[in-house]
């Protein structure tokens, strides 16, 4: 093989070596859906309308989950000072797996005025995938405790999941996982950034470079080896 067809195929060798390990990396999409809640408080029923997002994050063995209202639910007849709400909820577990996974969060950062809106901050939790699949998580039963009441929230649109995770059991989800959405258990961390399995596509994707740079990096000494020998001659 000639010179020229020997550099253009390592090239062309680094540039699919590249492409190969990104199509491997997993897809993430993200889904908010609209939940109806009925909440039964201590004055009477409410109803409200939240988009819910759920995100799911690889951390360790498992997947740390968080769940996010993009709308406030339920409301007080009094201000609720600063701490004098705590929120928590309910997962429910679909696909591969079934049951509900817990999640919690921090209680409210700042007064809320009365009858008005109460802002839910992002609840979390971790997930342990027990089988291999596609295991679904959608928006369940939202609880908020307030001046020593309990107000109970229940989803009554049949929601469709708001998460779908490819996941793997015993390793928390396989280097394959995909998701579709967003998600939490008991955990107060809040604001957590979306990684998992968009950071493995990251990584992947990054990996996929390197290769392409290390050929042609090759190709480019190949070359300049070259030139020195037949100036040399």
């Amino acid at each position: 093989m000639s010179y020229r067809k020997r550099t253009a195929a390592l090239a062309s060798a680094a540039a699919l070596a590249g492409s190969a390990v990104w199509m491997a990396a997993p897809v993430a999409r993200a889904e908010v859906v609209d939940v109806n809640y009925q909440c039964k408080t201590p004055i009477g029923d409410k109803s409200a309308v939240s988009p819910i997002d759920i995100k799911g994050v690889k951390s360790g063995s498992g997947y740390r989950i968080t769940m996010s209202w993009q709308k406030g639910v339920s409301s007080s007849p009094v201000e609720l000072g600063k701490g004098a709400m705590t929120p928590s909820a309910t997962i429910a577990l679909g696909g591969a797996d079934s049951g509900t996974l817990a999640v919690s969060g921090p209680a409210n950062d700042a007064a809320i005025p009365a009858n008005t809106p109460i802002k839910i901050s992002d609840l979390s939790g971790t997930y342990t995938a027990k089988k291999s699949g596609e295991v679904t998580f959608t928006a369940g039963v939202l609880t908020i405790k307030a001046l020593g009441t309990t107000t109970t929230c229940t989803p009554t649109n049949d929601p469709g999941p708001s998460l779908t995770l490819d996941v793997s059991a015993g390793s928390g989800g396989g280097a394959g996982g995909s998701a579709q959405g967003g998600g939490s258990g008991e955990d107060t961390g809040a604001g957590l950034p979306q990684t998992g399995p968009e950071d493995s596509a990251v990584a992947l994707g990054t990996l996929g470079g390197t290769v392409l740079l290390a050929g042609a990096a090759g190709a480019l000494w190949l070359t300049r080896r070259h030139q020195g020998a037949r100036a040399g001659r």
